[in-house]
Formats: structure tokens, sequence, C-alpha cells
């Protein structure tokens, strides 16, 4: 068998293999482990297994995600997003579906503080959905908006999927940030607008509220925000201002979040540690993942398999509109069967270098890429951030109910991905004056 024909065997083999359910980067570590033997032979295998984990995790810029990790979990644990919620609530009392819009911009503030989409929809899920289902919102809208609104976890900095694919690509992450910054507030503002719009067209879906809020109580409720307020001026502040760099970002907002958690008496030892346990897991599960899927672009790149399918690629979608087409068909298929980070990662060893000679900037594909990667988050059937909040809500809600929720949201993402493609300076302009 040719080199390339054992490339391609490889990676037939590992999409059989997570078909099988077998964890992604274990797939990924042992595909690109044989494959390696394979066409180099045992001592280079072993060699690339000894000394690529190292090399990928050596990259400082990595120390940044526990940090950021850590930083959301502790704001989670200590419940420091509910007053953000809370002063939504109170100034958007007045405006159809005025929760849901409250809960929508209560995940936008607390992605500012997590960087995953996962702890948002959890975190927005406990507070927000009892409140929306108490004043009888119909339950598909409830859950269906927490759900898609935690996806502006993934956008919005800090996102640990835009730091994983700038140290990939090699792409700047404070320009990356910046470029996350307005496409996460463009999401946010489309999710308004299809709340707006269904309510409008069956205000059953939401009844109206007791919109009798005084301006006390509004300002009364505006300091409650100050929490997350605080550690997200200090984090974007002296990131975009140069102070400090996206690595130490993430080690000061985490820093930031146990001192305002401890002043707020919010901070037990058990919080503590249950926040720094879970940072450990996920930081653990993210590098795996990542660590194979350096070893698959080793292994590809030794093989051919990578040149061949990039040049077969080029070759049938010629054209630049097709080619984006087919992509953005590839992410809305993987994003039904895989979490977001792996399938970016088992993808871009073969993507990037088709990217690069479309001539696209790695910057603005970087965020349409996380963009879609968002609504993989809620499309069937794994949809990792719709069980979330099945998770939350128990069994006062169906699954099939919030999927049906979120149908309108997807259709809102599809028409935000065509804007995000069809005017690329919409995400380049703020990274190419400030970065």
């Amino acid at each position: 068998m040719s080199d390339v024909g054992i490339g391609l065997s490889g990676l037939a083999a590992l999409i059989a293999l997570i078909a099988v359910r077998v964890p992604i980067g274990i797939a990924l570590i042992g595909v690109s482990f044989t494959g390696l033997w394979l066409l180099m032979g045992p001592r280079i295998a072993w060699g690339a297994l000894s000394i690529v984990p190292y090399q990928f995790t050596s990259s400082w810029i990595l120390s940044s995600i526990p940090m950021f990790l850590f930083m959301g979990f502790i704001s989670y644990h200590t419940q420091l997003t509910r007053g953000l919620f809370n002063a939504a609530r109170v100034w958007l009392a007045a405006l159809p579906g005025g929760l849901a819009i409250a809960s929508i911009f209560g995940a936008a503030g607390f992605a500012a503080v997590s960087g995953s989409s996962i702890a948002c929809s959890a975190a927005m899920g406990r507070i927000a959905i009892p409140e929306m289902i108490k004043h009888k919102y119909h339950p598909e809208l409830a859950t269906g908006t927490v759900a898609v609104a935690g996806t502006i976890g993934a956008m919005i900095p800090p996102s640990i999927i835009l730091i994983i694919y700038g140290v990939i690509a090699q792409v700047s992450i404070s320009q990356l940030f910046l470029g996350g910054v307005v496409a996460g507030l463009m999401t946010a503002a489309g999710y308004i607008v299809v709340v707006l719009i269904r309510v409008w067209l069956n205000p059953a879906l939401a009844p109206e509220r007791d919109q009798s809020v005084t301006l006390r109580e509004k300002f009364a409720a505006l300091r409650q925000t100050w929490p997350i307020l605080l550690i997200m001026i200090g984090i974007f502040g002296g990131l975009f201002g140069g102070v400090f760099t996206p690595t130490e970002a993430g080690a000061i907002g985490a820093f930031m979040a146990c001192v305002v958690a401890i002043f707020m008496r919010e901070m037990t030892l058990d919080r503590f540690m249950q926040a720094a346990r879970e940072t450990l897991m996920t930081t653990a599960a993210l590098l795996i993942i990542a660590i194979g899927a350096s070893l698959l672009t080793r292994f590809l790149a030794l093989s051919g398999a990578g040149d061949f399918l990039s040049s077969g690629i080029l070759s049938i979608a010629s054209d630049p509109v097709m080619l984006m087409v087919g992509i953005v068909c590839v992410y809305l298929l993987m994003g039904m069967f895989l979490e977001p980070i792996g399938a970016m990662l088992l993808t871009l060893p073969i993507i990037l270098p088709v990217v690069d000679a479309a001539g696209w900037s790695l910057l603005w594909f970087g965020i349409v890429l996380t963009k879609l990667l968002e609504i993989g988050m809620i499309t069937p059937p794994i949809g990792m951030n719709v069980f979330v909040i099945k998770s939350v809500v128990g069994d006062l809600v169906k699954t099939s109910a919030i999927f049906r929720g979120v149908f309108w949201f997807i259709v809102m993402d599809l028409i935000l991905v065509a804007i995000l493609c069809a005017f690329p300076q919409l995400v380049l302009t703020l990274p190419a004056l400030l970065g």
C-alpha cells in the first residue's frame, strides 16, 4: 500500500472508531501512532509519541485555558452572574419576551468570564428557566432560548475554542478575541430578534408581565452587576489596552473572580475545590484531544494524505462560494455527532491548507468556524447544550421539546453565517483597528 493509501486508511479507521463511540482523543492518538508505525517504523512512532505531546503542551499560550476555565467555574459555583440576569430582567420587563431576552443578555455577560458554552448554558439554565416557567413562559421558548444563548460562550472572549484554534492555526489570540466580540454581539442581537418575532407572532409563548418597575428598582438591580462588570473591565481593559497578554489575562481573571467571590462571602472551600476539580478534568480532556490532533497532523503530513485531500477538495470546488458551502455543510454534519473541539481538531489538518490555498483570512475563518461549531452545540442528535438544559429541567420538559425550541434560532444562526461569509470585514475591521 502506498503512503497516501495508508493515510487515507487511517482516516477511515478513525471515523469508524469515533462511530463506535471510542473517545475521540484516544482514537486520534491510536490511529496516528499506528499510522506512523506503518509509515516510518516503531522508532519514529514512539519518538513522535514522546516528542509531539511535549511540543504542543509547551506552548505558553495554552496555560490560559485552565485559568479561563477556572475563572468560569468559580463564577458559576459562587453565583457571581445572578445579578446580571436580575438586572436584565428588571430593565427589559416591558419588552415582549423580556425574560427570554434577559437570559440572552445574561449569557452574553457570563460568556465574558467563562469561555465555555456548556458552563454558560448550565449557569443561565439554573437561573433563568425557573423564572420563565414561573411566569408561564412556554417551556419550548424558555429552554430553547437558554440552550442557544449558552453558545455565545464559544464566541465572546475569552473563548476556549478560539484559543485552541489560534494555537493550531498560528493566529493572534488577541485579534481572534476582537473578531469574536463582533460576531458574539451579532449572535446575541440575532437571538433577541428571534424572541421578539416569535412572541409577536404568538403572544401566548410569553405572557405579559407586570411592567410597573420603578426607576429606583432598576438602578438598584444595576448595582448587583458589579462583580461580573469588574472582572470584565479588568480582563478586557488590560488585554486590549496592552497591559497584559491573553495568557496573563487568564490568570488575572481567575484571581479577580476568587477575590470578588471572597469579598461577597460566596467562596467556600468546597466550592473552590469543586471548581478546581472541574478545571483539571476539562483541561486534561481538551489537551488529550489536542495532542491527538497534533499527532494526526504529523501522520497526514508524512503520508501525503493531507495534501492529497486538500488538493482534491480545491479541484472539486474551484469556485470559492461552492467551496465555502461545502465546508459549512461538513461542519454542520459533524456537529450533529461530535463535540465541537473534537470536530475542529479532527478537521483542521485538512481544512487549514484549503483555506490558506483559497487565499482566505485565517482570522476570519476562525470566527466563521467557531460560529459553525456553535450551531453543532444545539443540533440533534448530540446537541450538548440541549442535554445540559435537559439535566437542569429534569422531567419538566422533554428533550424533543427543547430541540423544537432551538429550531428557530438555528435558522438565525445560518443567516448569521451567511452574513459573516458575505461581509468578512465585519470580523476583520475591529482587529485591524485595535490589533
